[in-house]
């Protein structure tokens, strides 16, 4: 009987690719990484990179709306602060990651453009474990805006369930450092999804109401807005909604929410750079008020929509001729 069974000794080894051939899907855009603009198909990292491996990282989005940005000194600022809390240094000043935020949203030609600046540790060239050791790497690119909510959401509000989930408590994680350590609200998104909702909103350590996966959230109860002191991200957008209530003459408080506060509320809405002011008219499966989209609400959202195109609060991108 013949023998021709392939032994592992002969069984030949797979060939070594002298690049890798990637057959995902990117969205239209551009990045910027180790000095080039490029596609955003073209923009990788390593896989021993600390941010991957650890999500040791720090980063911030701005959006650009009817080809103005919105707010980009205060993200810059949240960036900048970030990058020296986590001892990170990246070799632009505050002018130089502007120009490059510029470059990157006039190159994709977007009007409409979701826009991201970020910061990971890095590799060490010999693995080290020390991060000292790393070499931090910035890197920012822009591709078309994107909502938290859609535009069928957005006019009859956002379905919403609160997870059991606590969010990272500030004691561990800095929440003014804006950060990739998602896992707590991810899983709070998929207890939001099992109960037939669309998004989550997170507990934080004392059981009040903290935020949502990349949103705060406010309430409006005899025409006063209250929204999380503790344990969240200070969003733009959160911080946007202040401003315009002290031009519009409303009450506005940071402080402790109760889930039974929330849920009792007249009108409740969310708040990020990814969809501005968007409204929730259900939790839990329960109708907020009537189910409908609030006055407050809505008039929060006219203005902030409007002020787009304040050169106060906006800035203009230089798209090629």
């Amino acid at each position: 009987m013949s023998h021709t069974a392939t032994t592992q000794d002969e069984k030949q080894l797979p060939v070594v690719g002298d690049r890798h051939v990637d057959p995902h899907f990117y969205p239209d855009g551009i990045a910027f990484l180790d000095g080039q603009y490029l596609p955003m198909s073209q923009a990788k990292i390593s896989v021993l990179d600390w941010g991957f491996l650890h999500s040791d990282a720090t980063y911030d989005t701005v959006h650009v709306w009817n080809g103005r940005f919105f707010r980009l000194d205060l993200h810059l600022d949240r960036f900048l602060g970030g990058l020296e809390k986590l001892r990170m240094t990246i070799p632009f000043d505050r002018d130089g990651v502007t120009e490059i935020l510029h470059n990157c949203v006039a190159l994709s030609g977007h009007r409409a453009a979701y826009v991201e600046m970020l910061c990971t540790r890095g590799a060490s060239p010999t693995f080290s474990r020390d991060p000292r050791q790393a070499v931090n790497r910035f890197m920012a690119f822009a591709v078309p805006f994107g909502s938290v909510a859609n535009a069928e959401q957005l006019q009859r509000g956002l379905r919403v369930a609160i997870s059991d989930k606590m969010r990272i408590p500030p004691a561990s994680i800095d929440p003014a450092i804006k950060n990739y350590h998602w896992l707590d609200l991810v899983r709070g998104l998929y207890d939001a999804y099992d109960r037939g909702a669309e998004t989550a909103l997170l507990l934080d350590f004392n059981g009040n109401v903290a935020e949502g996966p990349g949103f705060n959230v406010f309430c409006v109860k005899d025409g006063k807005l209250s929204t999380p002191a503790t344990g969240v991200l200070p969003g733009v957008t959160r911080r946007t909604v202040f401003d315009l209530c002290a031009e519009e003459g409303l009450a506005a408080t940071a402080t402790d929410l109760s889930v039974t506060a929330l849920r009792e509320a007249d009108e409740v809405f969310i708040t990020s750079t990814a969809g501005g002011i968007m409204p929730v008219t259900e939790i839990d499966g329960a109708a907020i008020a009537n189910g409908k989209v609030g006055p407050i609400t809505s008039r929060l959202m006219a203005r902030y929509w409007q002020k787009h195109d304040d050169p106060a609060w906006s800035s203009q991108v230089n798209y090629p001729r």
